[in-house]
């Protein structure tokens, strides 16, 4: 495989600025890809668009409005952007749980509807969609993230059988626990959900489940993102691969 394989291709990646988006911005740029980052969090987008050449477009993606002013016109669409939720559903908030569903499943959906035909028109195309291995299993006080999850990959199987006469591809990753700050804000809460102490959460519940116990990095995962935007992935599609240190084995 060339060393910079993504060369005259763009690629569009949501929630780009920090953790497992800011890793795909990198690999992808690296790979010679011209790259869109997008990222509610405006300081940290030009950050990362000044350190990897990159594009920054800070949008709120829960504003459905918001995707017709990102590119249309791109050749992989990394879904990546996600937040997190600890209660149990009795004391979930509504508004919460609904928040949860419009970022990482409508928007998505919304990004899908407006890059895939420039994508059929050039009979290529890669959509990446970063689930979770909780849109595999599921774990209590996360309704709405397993819920969000779940749609996810049951969205991805659509665009993948939709896209497959047009050359486009469409997978989902479904890492466990990933060393970002979506993983890290968590521990308190889910000390307090569970009532255990902090220091006892990452080999208590984050890696429980896991044979291989430690958190995987945030650049194992863009290098999976990088392989299926290969031409050697090309038979791949409708899958969910499972970057999970053995947690859906058991």
């Amino acid at each position: 495989m060339s060393t910079r394989p993504l060369t005259g291709k763009t690629a569009l990646v949501t929630g780009g600025a920090n953790g497992i988006g800011r890793a795909c911005v990198a690999a992808l740029s690296e790979a010679g890809a011209t790259v869109h980052l997008v990222d509610v969090d405006g300081a940290a987008a030009k950050d990362v668009a000044d350190t990897h050449d990159a594009v920054a477009h800070v949008v709120d993606l829960t504003d459905p409005d918001a995707v017709s002013s990102l590119p249309r016109a791109v050749d992989v669409l990394v879904n990546n952007a996600g937040v997190q939720h600890i209660a149990p559903i009795q004391d979930f908030p509504p508004e919460r749980f609904e928040f949860l569903q419009r970022l990482m499943v409508t928007a998505p959906f919304l990004l899908m509807r407006h890059c895939l035909p420039a994508m059929y028109e050039r009979g290529w195309g890669r959509v990446v969609n970063i689930s979770s291995v909780h849109g595999l299993r599921a774990s209590p006080h996360k309704s709405a993230y397993v819920a969000a999850k779940h749609a996810l990959e049951g969205l991805s199987k659509v665009a993948a059988v939709e896209g497959a006469e047009h050359g486009v591809t469409s997978n989902c990753i479904a890492p466990g626990y990933v060393r970002t700050d979506l993983v890290t804000n968590q521990i308190d809460a889910q000390a307090e959900s569970r009532g255990i102490p902090a220091d006892t959460v990452v080999d208590e519940v984050f890696l429980r489940r896991t044979a291989v116990k430690r958190l995987i990095e945030p650049g194992e995962v863009a290098a999976l993102v990088l392989w299926l935007c290969s031409d050697e992935a090309s038979y791949l599609t409708g899958a969910s691969i499972p970057l999970d240190g053995g947690w859906t084995a058991t």
